[in-house]
C-alpha cells in the first residue's frame, strides 16, 4: 500500500508539472485569451475554460490510469490541484510583472481569465485549487468506467464542444426551430441544448456497441445473400447522401468538401507510395504543383502558349505528372528510409523554387502566378461553382478509390507490400524492385496531378505559395492519423485534418499547434490510426505482446488495466 501511495504522489507531481507547463504554454501563445469570448454553453462557459479544464481532467486521468483504487483518485486530484496552482502562479506573475515585451499574449486581462474572473489574489487561488482538484478527481474517476463507457463519455464531451464551436456552420443546415432550441441568440449552446446533445452523444456509442454485438451474433447466422443485400442497401444510402450533398449543404460546406476531396485524392495517391510500397515521399506536393501548373499553362490565355479546353488539357496534365513521377523516381531507386524522405523533400522544394524563378517567369508566371484558367464545359453549361465542382471531385475520388482497391489486391499490389516489409527479401523472391517502385511513383503521381489540375480550375488561378512544404506534411499527417495503408483511413484523416480546420477558421493561427498535439496523442493512444489496416493492427498487437512478455512482473501488478 505504501508503495502504491508513493507511486501515486510521484506520478501526480510529474503529470501535474507537465499539465502546468501545457497550461502556461497555451496561455502565453495567446490561445486562452484569444478564445475567452468564444462561448460554448450559455454566457459563462467559454472555450478557454474548456481548454483549462481539459488539461486538469487529462492529468487526473493519466495518474489514475497507472495507479488503481482510491490512492489513484487522490493522486489524480493532487495532479489537478498542481495544475490549478501553476495557473494561479502565472496569473500572479502576469499581474505583478509586465511580460508583454517577451510574451505578447501576457496582457492585463489574462489573470482574470485564468482565475475564472476571481483575480490573482487569495480568492483566485482557492478557486483554482478547488477547480483543479475536482477536475483531476473527475478525470481519475473515468478510469473506473469500463473501456466502452469511458470512450463513450470522452466522445460525448468532445462532440458537445464541437457542436458548440460549429454553431455558424450548422445554422444554414438545421431548421430554425432546432437551432433556436440548441443555441442561444448571442452565445453558444443553451443549457437544455447542451444537455440534449450530451445525452444523444453519450447514448449513441453505447447503443451502437450493443447493436453491434447483437448484429455480430445474427450476422454469423445470416446466409451470404442476406449479407450482400445489407451491404448493397448501405452502399445505396451512402451514394444517395453523396450525390445529394450539395443540394442541401449550401455554398460554404460545398466549398469545404471540395478541398477535403482534393486532399482525399492526394491522400489516396500518397497511400500507394507510402502505405502500400513503404516509400516515404515528403515531396508529394511536387506532383500537386505539376498538375496545377500543367493545367494553367495549357489553358490560360494569359501566358499565350496554349488555349486548350479543360477536357483536352486534363489528360495531358495527368500524363505530364505521371512522367514527372517516373523522372523523380529514377534517381531515388536505391534510397531507403530517411535518405529517401530527404531526397523527395528536395524535389518538392525544387519544383516550388522553379515556379518562383525569374528564369521561368514568362512560362509559369513567377511569383504572380497564373489566372484565367479554363473551366469545365458540358455543352452550353459551364461548371464554375463549388457545388458543381463537387461532382467532378467526387468522380475523381471514386476513380482513385477503385484503382487503389484493384491495385491493392493485384500482383503489383502484393509486390509493393513485400517491398514495404523487407526490400531485400522481396528482391530475393524475384520481385523487380525498379519496376515496382517506378509504378508506385507514377501511379501515386497521377492522383496528385489530377488533384492539382482540378484545384487550379476550381480556384481559377495558381500561385507558388499554394504549393508549400506544408501541403506534403498535411497529406502525410492525414495518412498517419487515419492509418497508413488503410483506404478508409484516408477519408477519416482528410475529414479530421482538412475538414475540421476549414470549418473552424478561427483556429487557423493555431493549426500547427493542434496538429502536433493530435499526432502526439495518436502515437500514444492509437498508434495504428483511427481506421487502421488490419495487417498494421496485428503487427502492433504482436509487438505489444512481446513487450509485455519482457516486462518485469512487478510492473504489471502495479498498473491498472494490465498496461
Amino acid at each position: 500500500m505504501g508503495m502504491g501511495r508513493e507511486q501515486a504522489v510521484r506520478r501526480a507531481l510529474v503529470y501535474g508539472l507537465i499539465g502546468g507547463i501545457v497550461a502556461w504554454h497555451l496561455s502565453l501563445v495567446g490561445l486562452i485569451e484569444a478564445f475567452a469570448g468564444r462561448r460554448l454553453i450559455g454566457q459563462g462557459v467559454t472555450f478557454s475554460y474548456v481548454l483549462l479544464l481539459a488539461v486538469m481532467l487529462t492529468v487526473g486521468y493519466l495518474v489514475a490510469r497507472r495507479v488503481s483504487n482510491w490512492t489513484g483518485l487522490a493522486g489524480a486530484a493532487l495532479a489537478g490541484l498542481l495544475v490549478g496552482l501553476a495557473l494561479w502562479a502565472l496569473a500572479l506573475l502576469v499581474d505583478q510583472v509586465d511580460l508583454r515585451t517577451i510574451f505578447v499574449a501576457a496582457s492585463p486581462t489574462l489573470p482574470e481569465i485564468l482565475t475564472f474572473n476571481r483575480g490573482a489574489g487569495a480568492v483566485g487561488l482557492i478557486v483554482l485549487l478547488l477547480v483543479g482538484a475536482a477536475a483531476g478527481f473527475i478525470g481519475g474517476g473515468l478510469t473506473w468506467f469500463p473501456a466502452t463507457g469511458r470512450r463513450a463519455v470522452i466522445t460525448a464531451l468532445s462532440i458537445t464542444v464541437l457542436v458548440g464551436l460549429l454553431r455558424d456552420v450548422l445554422n444554414p443546415v438545421l431548421p430554425a426551430l432546432v437551432m433556436g432550441f440548441l443555441f442561444t441568440t448571442t452565445g453558444g449552446l443553451s443549457l437544455p441544448g447542451a444537455v440534449v446533445v450530451l445525452a444523444l452523444a453519450l447514448a449513441f456509442p453505447i447503443a451502437r456497441h450493443v447493436v453491434a454485438q447483437r448484429a455480430g451474433e445474427r450476422r454469423a447466422a445470416l446466409p451470404a445473400p442476406a449479407r450482400r443485400r445489407r451491404r448493397a442497401v448501405f452502399r445505396l444510402i451512402s451514394l444517395v447522401f453523396l450525390v445529394s450533398f450539395p443540394l442541401w449543404a449550401g455554398l460554404f460546406l460545398s466549398n469545404v468538401t471540395d478541398f477535403v476531396g482534393l486532399y482525399i485524392l492526394m491522400g489516396l495517391g500518397l497511400n500507394l507510395v507510402l502505405g502500400f510500397a513503404g516509400l516515404l515521399d515528403l515531396g508529394y506536393v511536387a506532383f500537386f504543383a505539376i498538375g496545377a501548373y500543367s493545367m494553367a499553362v495549357l489553358t490560360s490565355p494569359e501566358l499565350g502558349h496554349f488555349t486548350l479546353g479543360f477536357w483536352e488539357a486534363l489528360p495531358i496534365a495527368v500524363a505530364i505528372t505521371v512522367l514527372s513521377g517516373i523522372l523523380i523516381g529514377l534517381p531515388v531507386l536505391r534510397m531507403r528510409g530517411d535518405y529517401l524522405a530527404i531526397a523527395t523533400l528536395g524535389f518538392g522544394e525544387i519544383v516550388r523554387l522553379l515556379v518562383l524563378s525569374d528564369w521561368l517567369k514568362p512560362h509559369l508566371g513567377g511569383a504572380q502566378g497564373v489566372t484565367r484558367i479554363a473551366r469545365p464545359e458540358l455543352g452550353p453549361f459551364v461548371i464554375d461553382r463549388p457545388q458543381e465542382y463537387y461532382y467532378l471531385i467526387l468522380i475523381g475520388c471514386a476513380l482513385a478509390w477503385f484503382l487503389s482497391v484493384r491495385l491493392r489486391d493485384s500482383r503489383i499490389g502484393r509486390a509493393w507490400m513485400a517491398i514495404r516489409e523487407d526490400e531485400d527479401v522481396a528482391q530475393a523472391m524475384g520481385i523487380n524492385r525498379v519496376t515496382a517502385k517506378l509504378l508506385a511513383f507514377a501511379t501515386g503521381a497521377s492522383m496528385g496531378g489530377l488533384s492539382g489540375a482540378l484545384f487550379a480550375s476550381l480556384v481559377n488561378s495558381v500561385i507558388p505559395q499554394s504549393f508549400s512544404l506544408l501541403v506534403s506534411i498535411n497529406v502525410v499527417a492525414l495518412l498517419v492519423l487515419g492509418g497508413i495503408g488503410s483506404l478508409p483511413g484516408v477519408l477519416v484523416g482528410a475529414l479530421a485534418l482538412v475538414g475540421l480546420p476549414e470549418l473552424l477558421r478561427e483556429f487557423q493561427e493555431y493549426r500547427l499547434l493542434v496538429y502536433g498535439a493530435v499526432l502526439i496523442a495518436m502515437m500514444i493512444f492509437r498508434p495504428a490510426g483511427l481506421w487502421p489496416e488490419e495487417t498494421r493492427v496485428r503487427e502492433l498487437e504482436e509487438a505489444a505482446e512481446e513487450a509485455r512478455a519482457r516486462a518485469p512482473a512487478e510492473v504489471v501488478v502495479v498498473t491498472q488495466d494490465g498496461e
